[in-house]
């Protein structure tokens, strides 16, 4: 082979060998004779071999699952709790230069912090107010990421295991609980069935005449009952007029 062609395709492989192309969700990070000098992409770029190295980095959201963690509540209550994270890279010069895997630190710092929030919590604290604790898991990851160059959106506490003796003593405390909201309206309903007794009475005691209608009505009710006896008082106030002093 002529050592012209030789030279030329030598150049070729040269020049091949120093292009990068980069997607739309890449960035590289360019470092010549070790230093940094910027971030490049998207689209092609010249990386001039042995002179710059380039790192790449994914710009997009990356979900994060974290790891069932060992945790007692404030109560002393001993729970399993797992969670997702949702981060992205916002600076890839700091998520390069900064940590070494910001994927693996993310992750660390995700299941210290998990433990750190929900041991700060009582276990009621962990059922019903779910949103309140996503959200500080949220701010404090995304203050610990920052200097790294990591962006947390989100984080969701996914599953929360129990012991089975913790299981049967909180159905214990909702089955006491339903039991004593029972009683409660029950009491209550007696009370207002009482006040409209004594409200009736007063009313009755004002006009006898109803009285003695509201009689006459229970006797029509239990004549409609499929009763071969009928046993009822009678009232004396029905019968005054016939019982007044003999004037013969």
């Amino acid at each position: 082979m002529p050592f012209g062609i030789a030279l030329l395709v030598l150049l070729v492989v040269l020049i091949f060998s120093t292009l990068r192309v980069l997607n739309e969700y890449e960035r590289g990070v360019m470092f010549t004779l070790g230093r940094f000098t910027g971030i490049k992409g998207p689209g092609v770029v010249f990386v001039f071999p042995v002179v710059q190295q380039m790192r790449k980095v994914d710009l997009r959201v990356i979900v994060l699952n974290v790891p069932k963690q060992d945790v007692i509540t404030r109560d002393n209550v001993s729970v399993k709790v797992n969670a997702v994270v949702y981060f992205r890279i916002v600076d890839p010069g700091k998520a390069i230069i900064q940590v070494a895997n910001a994927f693996d630190a993310t992750s660390q710092v995700a299941q210290t912090t998990l433990r750190s929030v929900v041991g700060q919590h009582e276990m009621d604290d962990l059922l019903s107010q779910r949103d309140k604790l996503n959200v500080d898991l949220q701010r404090i990851l995304d203050q610990n990421t920052e200097s790294w160059g990591i962006k947390v959106s989100t984080v969701e506490i996914k599953d929360v295991d129990l012991d089975e003796s913790m299981i049967r003593a909180m159905a214990k405390q909702a089955e006491a609980e339903r039991t004593r909201r029972a009683k409660i309206i029950h009491a209550e309903g007696e009370a207002q069935a009482a006040q409209q007794l004594v409200e009736a009475a007063a009313a009755l005691a004002h006009a006898p005449s109803a009285l003695q209608l509201r009689y006459l009505q229970t006797l029509a009710d239990i004549s409609h009952e499929r009763t071969q006896i009928i046993v009822f008082p009678l009232p004396l106030d029905l019968i005054k007029p016939f019982l007044g002093p003999r004037g013969d």
